[in-house]
């Protein structure tokens, strides 16, 4: 199967250097890496140009996360899209390959890859991506339903591939605020096909984001399960509370009683965050714009 990788940029010329050049020594190699970029200030265009990328421009107005990606998507010719983003970083040689292996199922139709934190991550950040991405390979189906809840529609565009041809058949992503890719997988799964994590195929992508950024972020995603109707498959007792427990005993028995201090507090933003996002609707305008970190969407 032949691959497209997608990337969306925004002032990312520091960046395509690395992640270029990564994708270029896969073992399996791409076909084309489709940059599309809304309209950088930093040169991302022309330094894509000059890596041997294929760019599409847009105004940053336009800038979806869904729809700017079934943009690159209709200008891709590969048997498979890989979305990527400008800050994730291939950790081996491996990643275009391992992506591939659960796609030879005619009933899988996408995969994503392990993300692992980046050297200068918080120990709250190291622990969050440990938790959402473990090292096991998962393969989910309607079955994981009953076991896993909401979290099997978990999926992440950081670093996912999907057959192009299921891509374009169900039309692509969603118009949404945040969590496209959970609600395409959501999509996927609902319609029977099946999602595979392929933690061999790794990344290295976090952030170190402040209590008011992690509160805007869940609000966002709040937003975005309560527009794509996913909220009747989560559990008031499921993953919040299992995150909550595992990542407090962690760093309590390793004695790290400062960022256990800050893991409880970065949770609560967290919670609040995603508790007003689903709630969005009894908010006036204004006051889901100043909570969101795209105003632009509540216009």
């Amino acid at each position: 199967m032949s691959i497209s990788v997608i990337i969306p940029t925004l002032n990312a010329s520091a960046l395509l250097d690395p992640i270029v050049g990564a994708i270029r020594e896969q073992l399996t190699a791409v076909r084309e890496i489709i940059v599309i970029d809304s309209a950088s200030v930093d040169n991302s265009a022309d330094k894509a140009v000059s890596l041997g990328c294929k760019v599409i421009k847009i105004n940053r107005a336009e800038f979806n996360h869904g729809t700017t990606r079934n943009i690159a998507a209709r200008a891709a010719s590969g048997d498979v899209i890989l979305f990527m983003t400008q800050d994730a970083l291939p950790a081996n040689n491996k990643l275009t390959r391992e992506l591939l292996v659960p796609l030879q199922d005619p009933q899988t139709a996408a995969s994503y890859a392990r993300q692992i934190a980046a050297p200068d991550a918080a120990p709250v950040e190291s622990f969050s991506r440990e938790f959402n991405y473990p090292n096991r390979p998962i393969l989910k189906s309607l079955d994981a339903l009953n076991t896993l809840g909401i979290k099997t529609f978990f999926f992440s565009n950081v670093c996912s591939a999907i057959k192009r041809e299921v891509f374009i058949a169900l039309g692509g992503f969603n118009a949404a605020i945040m969590n496209e890719d959970m609600l395409f997988a959501s999509r996927l799964i609902l319609s029977g096909y099946k999602v595979a994590y392929c933690p061999e195929a790794a990344v290295i992508h976090s952030h170190n984001y402040s209590f008011t950024k992690q509160f805007k972020r869940n609000f966002d995603i709040g937003v975005s399960l309560r527009e794509g109707c996913l909220l009747k498959y989560a559990s008031p007792a499921g993953e919040g509370l299992k995150y909550l427990r595992e990542g407090a005993s962690r760093l309590l028995n390793e004695g790290k009683y400062s960022s256990l201090t800050y893991f409880i507090l970065d949770t609560c933003f967290r919670y609040a965050g995603y508790s007003m996002g689903v709630r969005y609707d009894l908010l006036p305008k204004p006051l889901r714009r100043w909570m969101s970190i795209h105003p632009f969407y509540f216009r």
